[in-house]
């Protein structure tokens, strides 16, 4: 629809509104002449995106103005940034060459618009292109940050303005934020952006366990403030008493990690004892920031009790990511925990902004910070590219960790490593060559298997062997992404020279069983066997697991060819049975309702109706059904977004006679009948049948768990609510069906 020569010049004053904006947020970092190429970028986004238009029918150009403003204001990055960011779109989606932007901008920009642009082309159905544009993106922390840190804006600003997509494009663009770029934002501590896209995302893949918690905290956000208000005053009595200058405010917790706290404790969103935290920001100059920060955490615990077990020193010792900070839990007033959170202005400057603030102060310290030695260990993964992208993505993930031990080296030399890390772990983050002869280790003097996960603290020394070789089985304990893509391509290298070794063997026997050695008759032997390929049958020879004497070549031949009608025919791969398709007339798939596609429901996380779910098309097994915030269908979304098929419940809330397989557990206090009372409600009051019952009781508490056969969450919610109101101690919470 064409627009009116008033909504054009209402459309060009906007622009250069949000343009002037842009350059206000930006000014504290531009340097003489940098307006001039902030200009000149604008302009040739102007014109190249000017036929475009958005989802929501805005102006294209409001997007590119919107990251730029992001990465300046939020981040605080500079003018080159900027001019990426105006331009981050304009190779992907317009005429306008890299080699154009090279010229009128120079080899930096160019290099990072490269790195922002997705790559083209036909992918095979294993291949995810997801991945390989992920692996493009990511692969470029080796040569300039800037492009992750620019795309986690440009992806902020998609999440931001996601209401306009389609079901099946918001669940995608979703998946893949929850799975790679908000732990990426965490890594790079870019804290309030990680937190953002979190809850953004479970906006969108669960939209009933986002409302429900975002009408809780505006229903208690009054009496929240009276409480903070109430718990501050003290301190700040005392906090100016000794004359300190500071900032002092309470925030509540993120709503995915309320979520998250629901779940993992089994709780119920007025029991999450930690709703929100206190932040108490101190002005102090470099040479005093941990005395006055460690001044704070006297004052505080001086007016209310701490709790020794939640004490967390990252001023001592800063996370990977650069953040620094005192974190006490302390009991506040009328029984309640309270977390409280100290730093200096320099530290939450870090702790918000990230990796941009973190170069900032770098000239102020010589040492190489833990953030450097973590993109330093990511560069050594990405110099490993053997691997296809879904393999390297997975390594990747690995590096994402948010928890970690600190252990040392012999000489005392401190070592930062993944929550869960074993001793061989840590031996290839000494260097690879040490971790592939590694035979054990010794751990604060006594001798441990390369197994044995380290604790912090740990004084961590390896023993090494010149006959040692990697195995199969270390992939099974090691967690860091160093530690499995060296692994990886050692077992590679050494499958690939066992190979060549069984080809050799099996030419022979070839030869002298007088059998052409081709790939035909190869392909025949693999089938004998059941062998998925030559390499494999190669490899198998030479480890002697297929012994060469066993193998009558021509015997196996010559049967196949007495089979064969068609002399001359290649033998087939056999195909695997593939699962049998229900078709249930329950869900509506697609966006047309008299389309009668098949499906299954994923097992790994039972969906029933009233649940979020969407449609997953695999290769050779037919449409697959999960739920929208199953791990695995985060995962699949993220990877393979263009196999998405959108899927709803037909009719529901008013459903067929159909029941579904759920499963509950139930937590409480071990008291004389519960499982009587328990089983009543379920099957006798509620007339649920229950599929499968455990119960087991230790030390005055049990444990139970169901599987029962129920028609939609109303139901099993009605029966959740009814075994809870057999006693106020009874956690009921649903779980995976296993």
């Amino acid at each position: 629809m064409a627009l009116t020569e008033l909504e054009l010049e209402l459309e060009n004053r906007e622009i250069v509104k949000r343009y002037r904006q842009l350059l206000r947020v930006s000014n504290w970092s531009r340097e003489a002449g940098d307006i001039n190429v902030i200009r000149k970028a604008f302009e040739l986004a102007v014109e190249a995106h000017k036929d475009m238009r958005r989802k929501s029918g805005e102006p294209y150009i409001f997007h590119p103005l919107a990251v730029a403003r992001i990465a300046a204001e939020e981040i605080g990055l500079g003018t080159t940034s900027i001019v990426c960011a105006l331009l981050h779109d304009v190779v992907e989606d317009t005429h306008i060459s890299i080699a154009e932007i090279k010229k009128e901008f120079g080899d930096k920009v160019a290099n990072i618009i490269d790195g922002l642009t997705k790559i083209k082309g036909v992918f095979d159905q294993s291949s995810s292109p997801q991945a390989e544009n992920f692996r493009k993106m990511l692969l470029t922390l080796s040569d300039d940050v800037r492009v992750i840190l620019i795309k986690l804006c440009d992806r902020l600003h998609n999440m931001r303005t996601l209401d306009h997509m389609s079901a099946k494009g918001q669940l995608k663009i979703a998946s893949e934020t929850m799975y790679l770029y908000a732990p990426l934002a965490h890594r790079l501590g870019l804290y309030v952006i990680k937190t953002e896209m979190e809850d953004l995302a479970l906006k969108y893949t669960e939209p009933e366990s986002y409302d429900h918690i975002v009408s809780k905290l505006k229903e208690t956000s009054e009496q929240r403030t009276r409480y903070i208000r109430k718990f501050i005053k003290p301190i700040k009595l005392e906090l100016d008493n000794i004359g300190l200058k500071y900032d002092i405010k309470g925030r509540p917790k993120s709503i995915h990690s309320i979520l998250n706290k629901m779940r993992n404790q089994k709780v119920e969103f007025e029991q999450v004892y930690d709703l929100f935290a206190v932040r108490i920001i101190v002005d102090s100059p470099p040479e005093k920031e941990r005395v006055d920060c460690w001044n704070v955490y006297s004052v505080v615990t001086s007016i209310f009790r701490p709790n020794p077990d939640r004490l967390r020193d990252w001023i001592s010792t800063p996370k990977s990511n650069g953040y620094e900070s005192l974190h006490t839990t302390v009991m506040g007033p009328q029984g309640n925990w309270v977390e409280v959170q100290i730093r200096t202005r320099r530290m939450d400057e870090i702790a918000e902004k990230g990796y941009a603030a973190h170069w900032k102060y770098k000239e102020e310290s010589s040492s190489e910070s833990g953030l450097d030695q973590w993109l330093s260990r990511v560069r050594e993964i990405l110099e490993n590219q053997q691997e296809n992208a879904l393999d390297f993505l997975d390594d990747f993930k690995l590096n994402l960790f948010s928890d970690e031990v600190f252990v040392f080296t012999p000489k005392g030399e401190l070592r930062k490593l993944p929550f869960n890390a074993t001793a061989l772990d840590f031996a290839f983050d000494i260097h690879t060559e040490i971790g592939s002869s590694c035979i054990g280790a010794k751990v604060n003097n006594k001798l441990v298997p390369l197994s044995h996960v380290l604790n912090n603290g740990d004084q961590v020394e390896v023993i090494t062997s010149a006959k040692q070789k990697p195995s199969k089985d270390w992939l099974d304990f090691v967690v860091t992404a160093k530690a499995k893509a060296r692994i990886k391509q050692l077992l590679k290298d050494e499958k690939r020279k066992l190979s060549r070794d069984g080809k050799e063997i099996l030419t022979r026997k070839f030869r002298n069983s007088k059998v052409p050695f081709n790939s035909t008759n190869i392909k025949i032997v693999c089938n004998h066997y059941n062998i998925h390929s030559d390499a494999d049958l190669f490899y198998l020879v030479a480890t002697g697991e297929l012994d060469r004497k066993d193998i009558d070549v021509k015997g196996i031949i010559n049967r196949y060819n007495e089979k064969t009608e068609i002399a001359g025919r290649t033998p087939k791969q056999e195909v695997k049975s593939k699962p049998q398709i229900k078709r249930t007339g329950d869900l509506i798939i697609g966006d047309r309702e008299d389309l009668d596609l098949d499906y299954t429901f994923a097992k790994c996380c039972n969906p029933i109706p009233g649940d979020e779910v969407v449609g997953f098309v695999t290769v050779g097994e037919g449409i697959r059904i999960h739920r929208t915030n199953c791990k695995n269908a985060i995962r699949l979304m993220s990877n393979y977004g263009y196999r998405i098929i959108k899927a709803r419940w037909a009719g529901y809330p008013v459903l067929s006679e159909k029941s579904f397989i759920a499963a509950i557990e139930i937590n409480g206090v071990d008291s004389m009948g519960v499982v009587s009372k328990v089983t009543g409600i379920v099957s006798e009051e509620l007339k649920v049948n229950i599929k499968a019952i455990s119960f087991s009781s230790q030390a005055g508490t049990f444990i139970g768990n169901l599987e029962i056969e129920i028609k939609d969450t109303k139901s099993l919610n009605d029966l959740m609510n009814k075994i809870r109101s057999i006693d106020p101690y009874l956690k009921v919470t649903r779980v995976d069906v296993e």
